[in-house]
């Protein structure tokens, strides 16, 4: 028994020694550095560089609730109110970025003659850039919901917004303009209006009294929906895109190109005038229309007005016409049509595959044998009725 007790002994002694000579290796040194002790926590400031909308750091002015002045980033603590005869934001200064926060800048009311917007570029602030506004709701202004365009602001963004029931347009962006993530709808204009060489990206537009989506030459709208608008649903400018689009149900035309844009795989249907409109010099490609030319009046799944155009691949059912070509010099190669009183309506003088129509099988295709084809073309430009 004192033979066993000795023995533990001395093992607590040599755990405890080992202890202390682990932690004499771990601890730091024992004189403390050189100069004045300061503290390691960080600042308010640190913490939360921003600074805050509020009557204090942005106080307003006759015509505004709020105004930021001075470069920096700003965002918000709780909701702006409007006052009836006043802007909710008004920014003159280069180089903001406010932050919405999750919050809402809701209006005094969209009627009335006089326009005030939920956030907007100050009287004569010509040229302001890098400005952004995110992350929040503008709704029920009399004027725009935010105009960044107005007075010619360039390089900036407007990201997660949305912008309701605005007398104007739901979003006016400037120049140069990133619109991402936001919605637009039951606006007294356009629904998102951005200026020159902007991307309109991942957004929506519904029930706008004018065009959903417009964006002026140079632009390029991508993965947008836009319907039940009560003009085109996406009208882009000369020299951009429209790519990955949706325009259903809207009063006037689906989707819109002027003069250079490329339109490739979007969707058109059940607009009341054409599905797809197009000038000259356009690509229009991979598209599907159907159910377009709804109105009283004719439409067409895709309707060309001019010339060199390349009209390809496309599947146009179920309108008056499915390919309405007015004037000569496009090519028409691959397309696909069906179910419209007239499938084709080309001018003379283009250059036009082959339309045939393509016959059908006569038995139930099963398994894994060969079929012949029913198409009746191997020409890889035929456009087929079907």
């Amino acid at each position: 028994m004192r033979r066993t007790t000795n023995t533990s002994l001395v093992l607590l002694a040599l755990g405890i020694l080992a202890t202390l000579n682990v932690a004499a290796l771990v601890a730091g040194p024992l004189n403390p550095p050189a100069g004045a002790v300061t503290g390691t926590y960080k600042t308010l400031t640190e913490v939360e560089p921003r600074t805050i909308i509020n009557s204090v750091n942005t106080p307003g002015d006759a015509d505004s609730v709020f105004k930021i002045t001075t470069p920096g980033s700003y965002y918000l603590t709780g909701n702006v109110i409007g006052v009836a005869g006043k802007h909710g934001i008004k920014i003159t200064s280069s180089g903001v970025t406010i932050d919405l926060n999750g919050f809402e800048v809701f209006g005094s009311g969209p009627a009335g003659s006089s326009r005030f917007d939920g956030i907007t570029i100050g009287l004569g602030t010509f040229n302001a850039k890098n400005i952004a506004i995110m992350n929040g709701s503008v709704r029920n202004w009399s004027g725009e919901g935010i105009d960044l365009g107005t007075f010619l602001t360039y390089n900036g963004r407007i990201t997660n917004v949305a912008a309701n029931s605005n007398g104007g347009a739901g979003i006016f962006a400037g120049f140069n303009f990133s619109v991402s993530g936001c919605s637009a709808s039951h606006n007294g204009g356009n629904g998102v209006f951005a200026g020159q060489f902007s991307t309109v990206m991942n957004c929506e537009a519904v029930n706008n009294t004018l065009e959903g989506i417009l964006a002026n030459a140079g632009s390029a709208v991508q993965n947008c929906a836009a319907g039940n608008n009560l003009s085109t649903g996406i009208r882009v400018g000369g020299g951009g895109s429209i790519s990955n689009c949706s325009a259903y149900a809207n009063s006037g035309i689906g989707i819109a190109a002027d003069g250079g844009v490329l339109v490739v795989n979007c969707s058109a249907s059940s607009n009341l005038r054409d599905g797809i409109f197009c000038t000259a010099f356009c690509t229009i490609r991979g598209n599907d229309c159907t159910f377009n030319g709804t109105d009283v009046s004719e439409g067409a799944g895709i309707h060309a007005t001019q010339s060199d155009n390349r009209i390809e691949g496309n599947n146009c059912t179920n309108a008056d016409r499915g390919v309405d070509v007015d004037a000569g010099g496009n090519i028409i190669i691959g397309n696909t049509c069906s179910g419209n009183t007239n499938n084709w309506d080309i001018a003379p003088g283009n250059s036009v595959g082959p339309i045939v129509t393509a016959g059908t099988n006569a038995l139930t295709i099963t398994g894994n044998g060969a079929s012949p084809s029913t198409l009746g073309s191997t020409d890889p430009f035929t456009n087929f009725n079907y």
